[in-house]
């Protein structure tokens, strides 16, 4: 099994367009690369593509890698996009695959799929220009992909506020556990978790490879640099550093590779000389690039 990370920054992608943090100046500057907003590809025989997230950055993240560029025909090689959520940084490159010869697959808890047609009103407009098929995504449940790959999504509870009316108990946010069935290798992609609650712990524990949230450095980022008046945790995301951050707990659940995905532009952690990129990086633990590659 093959995952190929298309993006690996949070909603608004780094450099955000509305901001001057030393992370955006940075870039700006030449003195950091620029990532696009968070969504990764796996296939089992590097034929046929799942994205895990459409982001908005999804045209160039597709040409950035030839392994999705069409045919002569226009067939491409992308079968289905797997969602995690609703939200419009990991949505709103859905209505960028419009053109689809054949239309669109999506796999989706019934959740999110409520809060893309009755919410957001996405998935309806899209059906103005294409066809689109949605398979309920069960939290628990193994689904067969293709060539032996499986996934099997699980709940994440979040307090996140649900912004197109009342949020549902289950399945508004779920992570994916990806398994090559003739290797054995298994990828969970995490790119939202409040907290590192006991069953999402049991998730985790022993992958190959956990790709997973990294939004903030602190709790308090956005708060100490001026830019929000919430937490991390409060928008949803655990902090990686902390005495309860994920650097912290990560090392127990016997991970053999540890990914963080879904960086917030102002995480100092994009800074390749950053103090806080050494603590990563003497953990033992990688801070993701557009275009990293990872095979178990």
């Amino acid at each position: 099994m093959l995952l190929r990370v298309l993006g690996s920054a949070a909603g608004g992608g780094s450099p955000q367009w509305n901001c001057g943090c030393p992370v955006c100046t940075a870039v700006r500057c030449g003195a950091a690369p620029a990532r696009t907003q968070s969504s990764v590809a796996v296939s089992a025989d590097r034929r046929r593509w799942f994205l895990v997230n459409a982001s908005p950055d999804v045209r160039a993240q597709i040409e950035a890698f030839p392994g999705l560029h069409p045919r002569d025909d226009r067939t491409t090689p992308i079968e289905a996009v797997l969602l995690t959520d609703a939200e419009l940084d990991h949505t709103l490159g859905l209505l960028l695959l419009r053109e689809a010869r054949a239309g669109l697959l999506v796999y989706a808890t019934a959740a999110t799929h409520k809060t893309l047609c009755d919410g957001s009103g996405l998935l309806r407009t899209l059906e103005r220009y294409c066809p689109v098929e949605w398979r309920a995504v069960l939290p628990g449940a193994d689904v067969p992909l293709a060539d032996g790959l499986s996934c099997r999504a699980f709940d994440v509870p979040t307090t996140k506020r649900a912004r197109f009316g009342p949020g549902a108990d289950h399945g508004r946010v779920v992570g994916y556990r990806l398994t090559d069935e003739r290797s054995g290798g298994t990828l969970v992609y995490l790119p939202g978790v409040q907290a590192l609650t006991p069953a999402l712990r049991a998730e985790i524990q022993g992958c190959h490879c956990l790709l997973i949230d990294g939004t903030c450095w602190r709790d308090d980022e956005l708060i100490r640099l001026g830019l929000a008046g919430r937490t991390s945790r409060e928008m949803g995301h655990l902090p990686i550093d902390g005495p309860d951050g994920s650097l912290a707990q990560l090392p127990s659940l016997g991970v053999e590779r540890t990914i963080f995905v879904h960086l917030n532009n102002t995480n100092p952690v994009l800074l390749d000389d950053a103090p806080e990129r050494r603590i990563v990086e003497d953990s033992g633990m990688e801070v993701a690039m557009d275009g990293l590659e990872v095979e178990v």
